[in-house]
């Protein structure tokens, strides 16, 4: 029976978004390999609460790897905990959540496990008795369709909000055991000084349940009251494409999509955004998308779920008014 670990990727005891993402992505693999089991690993320090945490997900197993040398994340104590791992229990995949600190050991360990690597997988599916993998490439203008070769391993990272968190089936606690290690190789090959969050006046996009997201269309810094509005009557953050921020509009860390974040949303509302590739790939993982444009033939309608032809100016002043009516507000 195929085996499909999932390294989750913690800090103080809590588990990324983008880490249940690839729970989800996890799940659905070991599924689409006939039953497959779907097993979650931890590395840290003190993780016996976060373990149990983790094991009411659908899982067969959580392996934890437990040792002071793993409180803080560093390239080579992560390899040399999990390397000799990949290679004695032999999981057809094992399932990363795409982010910087993966990137940064990735390949490093597909190397030292003597393991294949797909990163930024955004979707896969059966054809032809085998499996296919998406993923974007030249920049998310093209999507390659990836067939996995030879034995062995096969490290898979997945891109945040390819995978919805919501979607992770849930059942009876998994057993929690405890990952093999040589304590004496599981070192720290750096130094940690003090972790801090890069730009932490900045806005996370990432965690934002509603986006109302602006592009070009809305015609100058100053036109952005009524988007304002809007954000402010749903509860949601602003963000914007990139000419919106190549123009000074907006700031920088409110971009989305190829060069900016990657979202994943409850509601995406584009006000004036023609739906350009580079910016679709930032947002395609939201729940529902509200799709407003002056142009019938915007790209963006390919991808919204409810489409408004017309101006912004117009509609998203009414849409605002109707939201407050909505919410009982006037």
């Amino acid at each position: 029976m195929a085996k499909v670990w999932i390294v989750l990727q913690q800090r103080e005891g809590r588990v990324s978004r983008i880490s249940r993402e690839a729970i989800a992505a996890g799940q659905r693999l070991a599924g689409e390999l006939g039953g497959g089991q779907a097993e979650a690993v931890l590395l840290g320090s003190g993780m016996e609460e976060l373990a149990r945490e983790v094991a009411g997900a659908d899982l067969t197993a959580v392996h934890v790897a437990d040792h002071e040398a793993l409180a803080d994340y560093t390239p080579g104590a992560y390899v040399a905990a999990l390397a000799p791992a990949i290679r004695d229990a032999a999981p057809g995949f094992v399932v990363f959540p795409h982010t910087y600190q993966t990137v940064d050991y990735f390949a490093r360990l597909a190397h030292e496990a003597g393991a294949g690597l797909l990163p930024e997988v955004t979707g896969f599916e059966r054809a032809d008795g085998g499996l296919v993998f998406r993923r974007p490439i030249l920049g998310g203008k093209l999507v390659a369709k990836v067939r996995v070769r030879g034995e062995g391993p096969v490290l898979v990272s997945v891109q945040s909000g390819a995978f919805s968190a919501d979607s992770v089936a849930h059942g009876s606690s998994a057993e929690v055991r405890e990952l093999a290690l040589d304590r004496a190789a599981v070192r720290a090959d750096r130094e940690i000084l003090r972790v801090e969050d890069a730009g932490s006046d900045q806005v996370d996009l990432t965690k934002a349940d509603v986006i109302v997201a602006v592009g070009r269309g809305v015609g100058g810094e100053d036109k952005l009251g009524p988007i304002r509005d809007l954000a402010a009557a749903l509860g949601a953050e602003i963000a914007a494409s990139r000419p919106v921020v190549d123009n000074g509009w907006l700031e920088r860390d409110r971009q989305i999509g190829s060069s900016g974040q990657t979202v994943a949303p409850k509601l995406y509302v584009a006000a004036g955004i023609s739906g350009a590739i580079q910016h679709v790939v930032g947002m395609k993982g939201s729940g529902v998308v509200v799709a407003i444009n002056k142009d019938p033939g915007a790209p963006i309608f390919n991808l919204a779920d409810y489409g408004i032809v017309g101006d912004l100016h117009e509609i998203v002043p009414a849409l605002t008014e109707a939201v407050r009516e909505a919410q009982g507000g006037g």
